[in-house]
This record gives structure tokens, C-alpha cells and sequence, in this order.
């Protein structure tokens, strides 16, 4: 999040990513994990312990290293990106092999692009402290129409299995909205190990499950949205290597690829777009 300031070029990978990275953020927050790093496992009498889980490397493709990602989908062979900014903030749709932008479109200056989700026959893309989501046309990306929200936005995914959508706002709660209206149909506190667990930003809908970037850390967390309990938690830390960190800001933008147990990661001004899966930490 926040704030001021394709399939090819491969290389393939059986690395599993750990160890330490310093996210540079050029927001006007500190950067300092607001949660502590990850959390201790306290566990209630009624929930299960959360699943701690660690990035496996297949792939690697290029990324545009000008691009502030605010969201990221993969929705019929394409990759959506969302890029934030004021002056700058865009929706894309870019190619997967080369890494370049096929298609682009501008939001109005005075807007800070968000999260954004592809539907069948439309695309929404939220905005920070503006209220204004945009419905597009997933094939030109054209505005259809746009409609107004209380807060801030900051991620948002399709749920198919319900038909509606989640959006988060910067705090522990995840909103729920009708995808057609984008109505607010009802909300869930997001906890971790019995503690509430803010900033959560990018948004991935998998399954009947939530996946989250956590803003400002190098972790991704799977929530179940029916309990708002997040049921596991995924060490990021470590993609990029040095010469690559200089310039990138922090972790943010999740995709799944369908079909698979895989996702593609990246963070705003990457140089690098990562094919991985999550697994079991050691």
C-alpha cells in the first residue's frame, strides 16, 4: 500500500526462499512489522495452530521496475496490475512472457490506485482514500461506471464460491460486498493466534479462503473469511537478492494461477515477478 512518493525470460528454480529482508518503504508510515514479525504460537482451545509455511521458487519473470503493484491477478492467460501513486496510478494488462504492457489505462490524478479483481464480464479497481471504485471492461479496460464507498481501500478479490466480494481497508477487517452493486453485504475481524492482525493489503481469493499481503513485512497469510482466523502464515522474506533490493519498496501483489497450487508474487518497483508455491516450513 501506501503511499507517496508473463510468461518468459524464465529461469527455472528449485530454490526455496528464507533469511532476511529490509523492506524500504518510501511511504510516510514507519516500516517497522506493526504486528512484531510473526507470532508466537498461542493458540484458543477451540482453533488449531496456524500453519507456518515458507516460499518455494519455481520460476522467475521480468517485472516493471517503475510500477508501485497495488494489485495483481491472473485471469485468462493475462496479468492484471493495478499500480498505485497520485499521478501515476494505472490499470494494465500485461503480457506474460516479455513482462510489457499490452494495455493501459490512467486513473485521474487526484486518485491513488488500488486492488483490483477480474471478473467474467468486468473488472473492479478500488482506490485509498478517494471512495471511488471503477468497473472496466476486462478486454479494453474502459470505465463503465463508477461508484462511491466509505474508508479507505486498499486490496479486494472475487469470491466465486459466494459470489461476492472481499475488500480490505487497512485495519483487521475484511468487508464483503455484491459484485454487481459493490454494496456492503457484511464484514469479519481478521486474528491471528487470538490477536488482531492489521494492514492487510493485497487480497487473493482462493478456494473458500482469503490470502493476504501483510503491509510493511515480508508475509503472506491465509484467512478463512467465515471466522476471520488466519490459518496460516507464509515467510517471504529473502526473494530478492541485494543488487535487486536497491530501489524495490516492499512485498505486495498475489495472484494464484488457476488450475494449480501455485501463485505469482512480486512487490512495488520489483525488478523480478516470482512463479512459487507455499509449503510446509521446515
Amino acid at each position: 500500500m501506501r503511499r507517496l512518493r508473463g510468461i518468459g525470460l524464465v529461469l527455472p528454480l528449485a530454490l526455496v526462499v528464507g533469511g532476511c529482508a529490509a523492506g524500504l518503504s518510501a511511504e510516510p508510515n514507519s516500516t517497522a512489522d506493526p504486528s512484531g514479525g510473526p507470532a508466537a504460537a498461542r493458540v484458543g482451545p477451540d482453533a488449531a495452530p496456524v500453519q507456518r509455511l515458507r516460499v518455494e521458487v519455481l520460476e522467475r519473470y521480468p517485472h516493471d521496475t517503475a510500477a508501485f503493484t497495488q494489485g495483481l491477478e491472473l485471469h485468462d492467460g493475462d496479468l492484471y496490475e493495478a499500480t498505485g501513486q497520485y499521478g501515476e496510478s494505472e490499470l494494465r494488462i500485461v503480457d506474460l512472457d516479455s513482462g510489457e504492457v499490452r494495455r493501459r489505462v490512467s486513473l485521474p490524478d487526484a486518485d491513488f490506485g488500488e486492488g483490483v479483481t477480474v471478473l467474467d464480464s468486468q473488472v473492479w479497481q478500488i482506490t485509498w482514500r478517494e471512495g471511488v471504485a471503477y468497473q472496466r471492461d476486462p478486454d479494453t479496460l474502459a470505465e463503465v461506471r463508477k461508484v462511491s464507498y466509505d474508508g479507505e481501500g486498499w486490496g479486494v478479490c472475487h469470491d466465486e464460491g459466494t459470489d461476492r466480494l472481499v475488500m480490505s481497508d487497512g485495519t483487521d477487517q475484511l468487508t464483503f460486498r455484491d459484485p454487481e452493486s459493490f454494496t456492503e453485504t457484511g464484514s469479519v475481524q481478521v486474528s491471528i493466534d487470538g490477536a488482531p492482525l492489521t494492514e492487510l493489503n493485497e487480497l487473493e481469493c482462493v478456494g473458500d479462503e482469503v490470502w493476504a499481503n501483510v503491509w510493511r513485512t515480508d508475509r503472506i497469510v491465509r484467512i478463512d473469511p467465515a471466522s476471520g482466523r488466519v490459518v496460516a502464515e507464509v515467510d517471504a522474506a529473502g526473494l530478492l537478492s541485494d543488487d535487486e533490493r536497491a530501489g524495490a519498496d516492499v512485498l505486495n501483489g498475489i495472484a494464484a494461477v488457476p488450475g494449480s497450487d501455485e501463485f505469482l508474487i512480486t512487490g512495488k518497483y520489483w525488478p523480478t515477478l516470482f512463479r512459487v508455491r507455499f509449503v510446509p516450513a521446515s
